[in-house]
């Protein structure tokens, strides 16, 4: 299913142009919570923007100004106790496609965190290559305070690897809430950005990737990836050396050698 054939109810999905897709968790009154829709509707969305070859970056942010995501709709979670063990495990497993997919896309993803990402909202921030917060901006992973743990959606992956193992252990056993500030500090955040231009900073972020050629950009975020698991250093420089020996084969490439000779701008196609 493409782009515009998507029926979303707890997402917004726009094109400011044909490079960029920017993706509004769009329950403002709810804060921007999960539902078990929502978990569905991040996949498919997923699945859409993997499937055409046009887009080269993918926005995420939340609806209003209170919120990017709270994390899982507490107003369902009563119902949790009654799903029954197996129940429960379909509805974490899909809440986990959900997050791993935004992970997975081929093309970078920069969240555009405009308040509170806690939980799963904090998950999902984490998915995304690269964060802007606003100042308004808060991070959280209070699981602990609701008799849950910290290892949730990925978080006991992504959290350590980027903000450190010490740092993250003291999020997850005290559930303590990170400002915009902190985030920066630590590294949890790019940059921290005036609330009134955040979301034009990452569409212009987006707009700088997506001038760049498309097959570069993803074999650079698929080795940053893989490398995160590399079992050695020889392990990694293989991967590189097999992109760096695909890439020179492509039309871009040519494209690339031939505009800087003719000094243009180059014209990029995919291919």
């Amino acid at each position: 299913m493409g782009l515009s054939e998507l029926k979303l109810e707890t997402i917004a999905a726009d094109r400011p142009h044909e490079t960029v897709v920017v993706a509004t968790l769009n329950r403002p009154d709810a804060m921007n919570a999960m539902t078990d829709a929502m978990f569905t509707e991040l996949e498919e969305l997923a699945t859409a923007v993997d499937d055409d070859d046009t887009v080269r970056a993918l926005i995420l942010t939340g609806a209003g100004d209170r919120a990017f995501c709270a994390g899982y709709d507490l107003a369902a979670a009563d119902t949790l106790p009654s799903l029954g063990a197996l129940g429960m495990l379909e509805l974490q497993e899909r809440a986990a496609r959900s997050i791993a997919a935004i992970r997975s896309l081929r093309v970078p993803v920069i969240a555009s965190v405009n308040g509170a990402a806690a939980g799963g909202g904090l998950a999902l921030a984490l998915a995304a290559d690269i964060r802007f917060a606003s100042p308004a901006a808060k991070f959280s992973c209070a699981m602990v305070r609701i008799g849950l743990h910290a290892g949730d959606l990925g978080i006991s992956w992504t959290l350590p690897r980027l903000i450190g193992p010490a740092r993250a252990a003291e999020l997850a056993y005290t559930g303590r809430t990170v400002g915009a500030e902190e985030a920066e500090r630590i590294g949890l955040v790019n940059r921290v950005i005036p609330a009134e231009s955040l979301l034009d900073e990452a569409r212009a972020m987006a707009d700088d990737i997506a001038s760049n050629s498309p097959g570069g950009v993803q074999l650079s975020k698929r080795a940053l990836y893989a490398n995160l698991e590399a079992s050695s250093f020889a392990a990694a420089i293989e991967l590189e050396n097999r992109g760096q020996a695909l890439l020179t084969r492509t039309d871009d490439m040519a494209e690339a050698l031939a505009a800087l000779g003719e000094r243009r701008a180059p014209n990029y196609t995919g291919r």
